[in-house]
């Protein structure tokens, strides 16, 4: 599989809630081992789309194909299997408040693998490492970590299973901008040791430019611009010229080419 392969192809896509739709006819690919970030106004349908694709709400019209597989075909057997292929971190985590950050992480190894609880303990201690925390968090609780560190085991969760594909809702929301900036940076390592495929939701600038490989921007219901920073830019889009072309848009552009 080459790195312009597309693992997601949504095509003519509508999804909506009563007599509203919120995607419209979108069309959009994603390419292997990209970090695709997906961004647009409060509304726009950013988080709808990730979660239609991942089968959370139906869809009106249109077909979802992720990795050779058109969800529509899928029998519930080909579509488990698809699931783990991929990883979910949701906004703020959403970790299981009863369980340890042990139990978190090993949800869906015993959920979806047959294994020994040695080997259980080792995954998770090795997924929580590679996020960036310590053996001695294993035994905590959500109620006593750090808004970063619970976006860090909510990570780890989501690699439990050496997905594919790794979605992030707003991964760096409600993260002080060293935190937000530090996940960034993990995000992208991981991205790039791992060889895996990216879909990010997100409203961070920072992390526009500082994690992703290619923007996509949804307005109307549609994807409005599709490229790399410089193709922000230079868009004419009123909403897509506003916002990265905006103070703080303009600021971050402004070092990017300075640096």
């Amino acid at each position: 599989m080459t790195k312009k392969t597309a693992v997601i192809k949504v095509r003519d896509l509508v999804v909506g809630f009563g007599d509203e739709n919120v995607l419209d006819h979108l069309d959009l690919d994603v390419r292997a081992a990209e970090i695709l970030g997906v961004v647009g106004a409060s509304g726009a349908g950013k988080s709808v789309l990730l979660r239609t694709i991942i089968g959370l709400l139906p869809r009106r019209h249109g077909t979802i194909e992720v990795l050779g597989i058109d969800l529509a075909d899928a029998g519930e057997e080909e579509r488990r299997a698809l699931e783990r292929r991929w990883g979910v971190l949701f906004q703020q985590g959403a970790l299981f408040s009863s369980l340890t950050v042990r139990q978190n992480v090993q949800f869906p190894m015993r959920e979806n693998l047959d294994i020994s609880q040695r080997l259980m303990d080792e995954m998770a201690l090795a997924k929580l490492e590679m996020v960036g925390l310590a053996p001695q968090d294993l035994d905590k609780f959500p109620s006593e970590l750090s808004g970063g560190m619970t976006k860090r085991v909510a990570l780890a969760r989501a690699l439990a299973l050496d997905p594919e594909i790794l979605f992030l809702d707003e991964p760096t929301s409600g993260l002080d901008p060293i935190s937000a900036g530090d996940f960034d940076e993990l995000i992208r390592t991981l991205q790039q040791t791992l060889e895996i495929t990216v879909f990010m939701v997100t409203h961070d600038l920072e992390s526009l430019y500082t994690a992703c490989d290619r923007i996509a921007v949804l307005a109307d219901g549609k994807v409005v611009a599709d490229g790399p920073i410089a193709t922000m830019l230079e868009s004419e889009h009123p909403w897509v010229k506003t916002y990265f072309q905006g103070k703080r848009g303009g600021m971050l552009a402004e070092r990017q080419i300075s640096a």
